[in-house]
């Protein structure tokens, strides 16, 4: 459907509102950030901004339109063809919805919240909750849905004493509470100015960093629209589901209150090869392999890319470990590594606090978004390491894998049953997950064959284990 079918929709839409609640202009409505550049021959908007930002992920999530990934800005139907929005004018498509929502309210308070779930349901529309765009299952676009947009929504408050509405008045907590659009970067210079460390990782579902073990509270809107505390002591059901996930399924939650922790020493080691060949490639990455039981339970984290058959990257974070003591435990992996290939980049760096290697390596907008792109994984538990060889052979197999180390040690340790959570996460000391990458302007053939490949790639790691499970945000059955 053209953009400008939606027209009657939006004339409709900005009247719902009383005077304070924030909703989108007619002229600002959601829709996908590259209908800036048409029609090519006079842009609507700005499309050189468009095209300067359009790989940027901080820029991409200030834009209710946009995905991190734009192709889940599309909509395929069942026949294959595909309604979308192109960067890329010359294809020749025309600009179109797609999946992007074409109505919603941009809310900046809790009430305008409970506008837009009382005027969805009033009109029985579909509703999708959308901050930044970073969910790799779509689950923050729809079609023809009405989107709350909670991007806007940014108060941090710090406590030293903070105490669980519900709670005795001497159960304490050092915490930062969130408003729904925070964001990592801006919760994490909270942290540092409050003198605090924060965990990261999306709290419903909890992802990487696994953050629903270090939440205190929830605030939410119901589909009711009632505004809930939920915590150990009110709506404690609700808590316990809200830290199992359900993209939206239990309310739009609108603060998010964290516990905080004293800053701690780290040293980081960092690895780059341009491998001579895949077995070299082999050789180093069951090697590393070897050690990675040992420091999962030491509480170590570590991300292993492979974007090539003959390219590897490393990087460990070794927590409350001295420079020193880091460097005797990764010594003869790393000889071995020099040994294997003797160009190899090896950097090994102290700091003092996480917030200055963040701020070191993560603080700037990096363009590694607006790719058209497809992830599968599955967590792997400790038993599958007694095969190492079969891990190798799978993970030599996939295109572009990702081992993250991002379960194992102190995540191991927590109830299963405590939160909604999927109990694999306590189980597993690796999360395994590869993707897939393309250019915009796929027939319908050429976006099933790249289906068949996640199929085909999923299929290798359910041989690798089966029944296993998956980080909520990037799963594919």
């Amino acid at each position: 459907m053209s953009l400008s079918s939606w027209r009657p929709l939006l004339a409709h839409r900005v009247r719902f509102c009383p005077a304070p609640v924030k909703n989108f202009s007619a002229t600002d409505s959601p829709v996908p950030p590259e209908s800036a550049c048409y029609p090519e021959s006079n842009p609507s908007g700005n499309c050189t901004d468009v095209q300067t930002n359009a790989f940027i992920g901080t820029w991409r999530s200030d834009q209710p339109g946009a995905m991190q990934a734009p192709n889940l800005e599309a909509f395929v139907f069942p026949n294959g063809t595909i309604e979308a929005c192109y960067l890329n004018t010359t294809l020749g498509f025309p600009c179109e919805q797609g999946s992007v929502p074409p109505i919603g309210v941009d809310a900046r308070t809790v009430e305008d919240i409970q506008a837009g779930v009382k005027f969805a349901v009033d009109h029985n529309l579909r509703l999708v909750i959308h901050n930044t765009g970073h969910d790799y299952l779509a689950r923050s676009v729809a079609r023809g849905s009405f989107m709350i947009w909670t991007h806007n929504m940014k108060n941090i408050t710090a406590s030293s004493t903070f105490v669980p509405e519900g709670a005795p008045e001497n159960e304490t907590y050092h915490v930062l509470t969130l408003d729904a659009g925070v964001q990592w970067h801006e919760a994490y210079d909270a942290a540092h100015a409050d003198g605090r460390f924060i965990l990261g990782g999306i709290t419903p579902g909890g992802t990487h960093g696994l953050g629903v073990d270090n939440v205190v509270q929830f605030t939410i809107v119901t589909a009711s629209g009632d505004h809930l505390t939920a915590n150990s002591y009110l709506n404690s059901d609700l808590f316990w589901a809200v830290r199992g996930g359900g993209g939206g399924t239990y309310g739009v939650v609108t603060s998010v209150t964290y516990r905080t922790h004293e800053n701690f020493p780290l040293t980081v080691t960092l690895l780059n090869c341009n491998l001579s060949s895949p077995a070299v490639k082999r050789d180093i990455l069951t090697e590393y392999l070897k050690l990675w039981p040992g420091l999962s339970d030491e509480g170590w984290g570590a991300y292993v890319l492979m974007n090539t058959p003959t390219t590897l990257s490393l990087y460990v974070v070794s927590p409350h470990v001295s420079l020193a003591d880091t460097n005797a435990t990764l010594t003869p992996f790393l000889d071995f590594v020099r040994n294997a290939q003797e160009d190899a980049v090896i950097q090994m760096l102290p700091f003092d606090e996480f917030y200055s290697f963040y701020s070191a390596f993560f603080a700037s907008p990096d363009p590694v978004e607006g790719l058209n792109l497809e992830i599968f994984g599955r967590m792997i538990p400790r038993e599958t390491f007694d095969d190492r060889d079969k891990m190798v052979d799978v993970i030599m197999s996939l295109e572009s894998v990702q081992l993250l180390q991002v379960a194992g040690g102190q995540v191991s340790q927590i109830d299963p049953d405590s939160a909604g959570v999927n109990p694999a996460w306590r189980k597993a000391i690796m999360l395994m997950n590869a993707g897939l990458t393309w250019e915009s302007g796929l027939t319908g053939d050429e976006y099933k064959a790249i289906q068949g490949k996640l199929k085909d790639g999923l299929a290798l790691l359910e041989s690798l284990v089966p029944g296993g499970g998956d980080y909520l945000n990037e799963v594919r059955f």
